[in-house]
């Protein structure tokens, strides 16, 4: 592993955010004091996207490891330790949240009580940040239960008519999802101390800790309990669509573009890395709850008139797409997982934040009082159109790579589950299509007629998540240089440990196998299909 930077990059990219909702926290409400709150959070998330920046420009291209990391004792009698560190899985994932909680600051400002708003946005972000970069268990336990306070009293506070109701099913379900994912690190620890007499936490040492195969699925089953849920993946989704819908518009772009990525993140870090045996067993179950949530959230997509429900649904089915990368077990579909998981953030965010600015004209989601709103605001619907065909992966836009990535790699191995998904892409055009028709197209009338098109304030928003959509849907090549080198070394290690335990037909047994044959390809060479059960890899394009 690389020695620990002098700096620690990483360690103030996540107490920056959590000093800062201290300070906002800390600073008395008052009539004078009201833009302070808003001024404060703002400049300190723009601080921690300059420090996100940073940390990518430094990232190592070749470097398939951990990079930047800090690992300081901090319970010694307990073997818990502050051990944080990015690679190309993560490193992504971290500057997207960076992006967006600034955006969501200033696209979607509250109303009332602007202290504690920023205060529990800013709170998210370090308890996000903090689950993304960190390397030791109990660590990432501890920030992946922290999202969940301020999530909770930013719906309840903020949202809208059932918020109460949205806030309490989100907390319980993902809390109680949590229990079994606490169980399971507990476990893994004490087995791999009654297996070399040390108790540690930290996610190296604990992937190279020997499970039995019963073992291994009930441990992957408890682990990936909670990440389903946070995810959320189907049929652990009925939680989402009413927390995304009642949420505060800042609340419904940070839950489904950046906390759920929590759920897949944690599923390709810990699921792949600690149980690689049970991930091979257990694929073609997660292969088909991955399908079946992109048919059914796009199925159910089709009849909303909800048009705040109906993205939700969709959301649903991306989480499905990559749930489909992530279990093809090939270096194309996890590096199209990986990067479908920040193509989703983007677009998410941009939808969610388009659809609060036409309620906040209109005080209504409805797609029947919605129509000819293009007419009097052609700028809101030329966004909405560009957000919209990258959702559905027009080629061009990045939805288009993240998804082919994805449904190649899973058809050179799983071929009839890969076809099932296509469906959901055809779908996915059929539900977007129609609600663009109805909100923008036809005769308006009424206050529809007299909408204000998005202002220069609102398109200084949404302009830098447009330029990420089409600039990744261009040239996604440096960030699937970063992400590939990463998932080859994943790959390689569930590979090797599947081939270890069932000697290859093919080469007799020789030991020659599929993962070495990925970890050999140099970094920065296009993704090698490696299939599960096979000895030939084959070469893909990016």
């Amino acid at each position: 592993m690389p020695a620990s930077q002098p700096f620690p990059f990483l360690t103030v990219l996540v107490l920056l955010p959590a000093a800062g909702a201290a300070a906002v926290a800390l600073v008395p409400s008052s009539r004078t004091a009201r833009w302070v709150h808003e001024a404060l959070g703002l400049a300190v998330a723009t601080a921690t996207l300059v420090l996100a920046v940073v940390v990518a420009v430094r990232f190592q291209v070749a470097d398939a490891g951990y990079q930047m990391t800090s690992d300081h004792t901090w319970a010694s009698s307990l073997g818990i330790r502050w051990f944080v560190g990015i690679d190309g899985i993560s490193l992504f994932l971290v500057v997207m949240a960076a992006v967006l909680f600034p955006l969501a600051m200033l696209g979607a400002r509250a109303r009332t009580d602007k202290r504690s708003f920023v205060a529990w946005i800013l709170l998210l972000e370090a308890a996000c940040l903090g689950s993304f970069v960190s390397l030791d268990l109990i660590l990432f336990f501890l920030f992946f239960e922290l999202t969940l306070v301020p999530t909770y009293f930013i719906i309840s506070g903020w949202g809208f008519a059932r918020r109460g109701y949205a806030a309490i099913k989100f907390f319980v379900y993902t809390f109680a999802g949590s229990a079994f994912l606490l169980v399971g690190i507990l476990a893994v620890a004490f087995i791999h101390q009654s297996q070399t007499h040390v108790l540690t936490f930290e996610l190296p040492a604990l992937a190279r800790t020997h499970l039995s195969g019963t073992e291994g699925v009930l441990l992957f089953l408890a682990f990936t309990a909670a990440f389903a849920v946070k995810a959320p993946v189907f049929p652990f989704h009925t939680w989402s669509p009413d927390a995304y819908a009642e949420a505060p518009t800042a609340g419904a772009v940070l839950l489904a573009a950046v906390m759920a990525k929590l759920g897949t993140y944690g599923i390709i870090r810990f699921d792949l890395n600690l149980f690689p045996e049970a991930t091979h067993t257990l694929a073609p179950l997660l292969l088909t709850l991955g399908v079946v949530g992109i048919l059914y959230g796009a199925v159910v997509a089709c009849v909303q008139r909800d048009l705040k429900r109906l993205v939700a649904y969709s959301s649903l089915a991306h989480i499905g797409f990559i749930v489909l990368g992530t279990f093809a077990l090939t270096t194309q579909g996890l590096s199209g997982g990986v990067l479908q998981m920040v193509n989703h953030g983007l677009v998410i965010a941009a939808l969610f934040l388009l659809i609060g600015w036409i309620y906040e004209r209109r005080r209504t989601w409805q797609v029947g009082d919605l129509t000819g709103l293009q007419k009097s605001a052609p700028v809101l619907a030329g966004v909405f159109t560009l957000v919209m065909l990258a959702s559905i992966g027009l080629p061009g836009l990045n939805g288009f790579v993240g998804e082919f990535l994805i449904l190649s790699g899973t058809f050179i191995v799983h071929r009839w589950w890969a076809v099932a998904a296509t469906i959901g892409v055809v779908l996915a055009a059929l539900y977007l299509l129609w609600a663009y028709q109805q909100v923008f197209h036809g005769v308006a009338t009424g206050a529809n007629a007299k909408i204000r098109d998005l202002g220069w304030g609102e398109r200084l928003v949404i302009a830098p998540l447009v330029i990420l959509i089409v600039f990744l849907g261009v040239y996604p090549a440096p960030v699937l240089d970063r992400i590939t080198p990463s998932v080859n070394r994943l790959v390689a290690h569930v590979e090797q440990v599947t081939h270890d335990r069932q000697p290859s037909v093919a080469t007799g047994g020789t030991g020659n196998t599929a993962g070495s044959a990925a970890a050999a390809v140099p970094a920065g060479d296009p993704p090698v299909q490696v299939r599960p059960v096979s000895v030939h890899p084959t070469r893909g394009a990016r």
